[in-house]
């Protein structure tokens, strides 16, 4: 199950079209497969603040996924729980701009980018990996 929340106004999304495409997305890759994340559309103002927090880069980017890591005082059920994703709208219309995309081809991306990332591919580090399988996923998925 795919939890998804609006908590920008700038931009007017449905956010019933992302609720599929995520669940999807989850369904198609093996490390995700029947697990459940939250997905937030925030402000660059916000994601910036976040980026700052997390990563100590003070500027807006377009998504953070934040791995779920339990610890000594979890005691919810979450075995099941992959993490969340924070999507800054304001910078995904400005790149599906510059791409010549859609706004939703944009989210639609990045959602697979960051379902990716919580399912431990890291493109920073690895050989290409991640980015041959997003690839893949994007053209199975009509992305």
């Amino acid at each position: 199950m795919v939890e998804i929340v609006n908590q920008q106004r700038k931009i007017k999304i449905k956010l019933e079209e992302f609720q599929d495409f995520a669940e999807k997305a989850v369904n198609s890759i093996e490390e995700s497969k029947g697990k459940e994340l939250s997905i937030a559309f925030v402000s660059d103002a916000r994601i910036k603040e976040l980026n700052n927090i997390f990563r100590n880069k003070n500027y807006p980017t377009d998504v953070l996924s934040f791995p779920y890591e339990p610890d000594q005082f979890d005691f919810l059920e979450t075995e099941n729980f992959l993490g969340d994703i924070v999507i800054s709208l304001e910078t995904a219309q400005r790149q599906a701009t510059e791409n010549s995309l859609s706004l939703d081809s944009e989210i639609k991306q990045l959602i697979l980018h960051g379902i990716l990332h919580l399912c431990a591919y890291d493109h920073e580090t690895d050989e290409g990996e991640m980015n041959e399988i997003e690839l893949k996923l994007r053209e199975k998925l009509k992305i």
